[in-house]
């Protein structure tokens, strides 16, 4: 697809633009920026959001915050048809409170399943608006002190995280 041009451009500098330490990389700091706004904008769509967690999730995954600097994981464990994701890294953001429904209004997980094989490949953790209500929730994701829902999604994780600039930052170690 072409809206997934800009970040396959990005990396496709070759190994000068993204074998640098991506915390030092300028392409490789856009590709962070890039990605998490495809990733909205996939899951915009309906086709794209999981109604129900995916099964054999591994015991920790992959975590970050969209336009932090570091990764971290988290712990998964189920309760009912529901998943928990303990995250591991600190504090999640500080949510915003609506003034008319007394209710968070900001902080939402989304799990990235790559789908041509199916894998859960992390959770990136958005600081902005969540999605509609109707929107289908698979869990809830905490830090100990809050918790906040997180949705699914199916995309080409190709299209919105290159190797060498890696979303989710450096695999986690089980």
């Amino acid at each position: 697809m072409l809206r997934h041009a800009p970040l396959l451009a990005l990396c496709a500098l070759g190994p000068i633009a993204c074998s640098v330490d991506p915390h030092r990389s300028p392409v490789c700091g856009m590709a962070l920026l890039v990605g998490p706004r495809l990733i909205l904008e996939q899951i915009s769509t309906a086709h794209s959001l999981l109604s129900e967690p995916p099964r054999g999730l591994p015991a920790m995954l992959p975590a970050r915050i969209v336009g932090g600097s570091d990764s971290t994981f988290v712990r998964v464990s189920s309760e009912r048809d529901r998943v928990m994701l303990d995250y591991q890294g600190g504090k999640l953001p500080v949510v915003t409170v609506d003034s008319a429904t007394r209710r968070d209004s900001t902080v939402f997980g989304v799990l990235l399943v790559d789908d041509s094989t199916a894998t859960a490949e992390g959770v990136l953790i958005f600081d902005r608006p969540r999605p509609p209500a109707e929107y289908p929730q698979i869990g809830r994701l905490s830090d100990g002190e809050r918790s906040v829902p997180f949705y699914g999604a199916r995309l080409n994780w190709a299209n919105v995280s290159n190797p060498r600039c890696p979303l989710l930052g450096k695999p986690v170690k089980s």
